[in-house]
This record gives C-alpha cells, structure tokens and sequence, in this order.
C-alpha cells in the first residue's frame, strides 16, 4: 500500500482546517462577550421558553416543539449515516474506486492521500453523528421534564432554570452536528488540492461567523433578546443587560 506523502502545503491547510474546527466553539465565547453571537441570544429566549412553559397547565405545544426538535435531529442523524456510508464505501472500495476519486485532483495524487482526504470528511461526518445522538439523548430527557413541571408557583422559576440548563446544551449539540457538515463540505474541497482545502476552510468558518453575528436572524434574535432582558430587569429601567 502506498504511503501517504503530505506537502508542505497540505500540512499547512490541515492545520488551518483543525484551528478553525476545533477552535470554533473558544471563538463563538470570545464573540458572546462583545456583539454577541446568535447561539449565546437563543440561549435567553429558550430560557424565557422554559418561563413561560411553566406556567401553563396544558404544555401541548411545548411537547409539540419538542418533538419537531427530536425529528429535525434524527433527519440529520439519519443523513449522516448516509454520507458516512457512502464515503466508507469509497474509502474500503479498494484501488479502483480510490482511482475515480482521484481523478478529481489535477495532479498525480498518491493513493494514501486521496484515503487521508477521504477519511477527513468522514471524521468530520462522525462527529456530527455523535452531536446528533447526544442531543436527541438530552432532547428526551427534556420532554421528561417538560412533563414533570410543577404547578407550585413558588418552584416555578427554579424548575424553569433548570430545564433550560438541560435544554440548552441540547440544542447546542444539534447546533454541533449541523456544523460538521459545514466542515464536511470543507474537508471535501481536500480533493481539489491543499489551496482547496484552506480556502474552503476560511469560506465556512467566515459563513459561519457572519451567519452567528451579522445576519438578519442574527440581528432579530439579539432585538429580541433585549425585550426578554428588559422585561427582566430589576431595575424597571427597561435596558437589557
């Protein structure tokens, strides 16, 4: 089997591609602290979500909302086993069907590096997996909790607090494994060559960046944030937080 032979340039865009995929989360905190960001924003709105649940004596439409939660992780879930198969029958499919791949490449392309750019795809697409898993997990757990919300009006907002501490990190995780393919997507851009790689790299994490700051849902969910905030405010001023 042919060793895998990596250039300078392929070494230098992997290292580009792992700072920014697992380095995305530590800069999504940083951006929370100044503009904000628009999984930091859902945060308080699913907080009042959890508020407001609590407070009513027929929770269809919460339960509801869960559900629709659940089956959007398991679409995906399901769409990951997919693409992972069909990279894996690529990657196991032996000479020939690494040859056809290859040919995507301009240049002569060792065979063990087209298995290297396939099996960077795939980890991405796996790790995506286990997020998907993970949130409908903690998204179950939800709906437990969801059912067993009190009536005491005194345990309310401590229940409250509660649930969306465990509801939050859920859809967190649901946020995690859509990102994959987003990196997914970067990763393949590997088979154009390492400039492929780097460029693809730096397009979605851009996207993604714009996407959690500067878009218009971005913007909206942080207007509507400061109305959650300052109906919230012990000071009565109205200012959010």
């Amino acid at each position: 089997m042919e060793t895998a032979v990596f250039s300078r340039a392929d070494i230098l865009a992997l290292v580009l591609f792992f700072a920014c995929w697992l380095g995305y989360d530590a800069a999504l905190r940083l951006l929370a602290r100044g503009p904000g960001t628009l999984n930091a924003d859902m945060m308080v709105v699913r907080d009042a979500w959890m508020r407001a649940m609590t407070t009513r004596e027929v929770r269809i439409v919460d339960s509801q909302l869960m559900g629709h939660s659940i089956n959007s992780a398991s679409f995906f879930a399901s769409a990951n086993l997919l693409l992972i198969a069909a990279v894996a029958g690529v990657l196991f499919g032996g000479e020939a069907a690494l040859r056809g791949v290859a040919e995507v490449s301009r240049d002569e392309v060792p065979l063990g590096l087209i298995e290297a750019k396939l099996g960077l795809v795939t980890l991405c697409l796996a790790r995506g997996l286990l997020d998907f898993i993970w949130s409908i997990r903690q998204l179950n757990y939800s709906l437990a909790v969801i059912g067993g919300a009190p009536d005491d009006g005194e345990e309310r907002a401590r229940y409250a607090r509660a649930a969306s501490d465990l509801l939050n990190p859920a859809l967190a995780s649901f946020s995690q494994g859509v990102r994959g393919y987003y990196f997914a997507l970067a990763a393949g851009a590997w088979m154009i060559g390492p400039w492929g790689l780097a460029v693809g790299t730096a397009g979605v994490t851009g996207l993604l960046v714009w996407r959690q700051s500067r878009s218009a849902a971005a913007r909206a969910i942080r207007r509507l944030r400061g109305e959650i905030e300052g109906d919230h405010d012990p000071s009565g001023s109205g200012n959010a937080v």
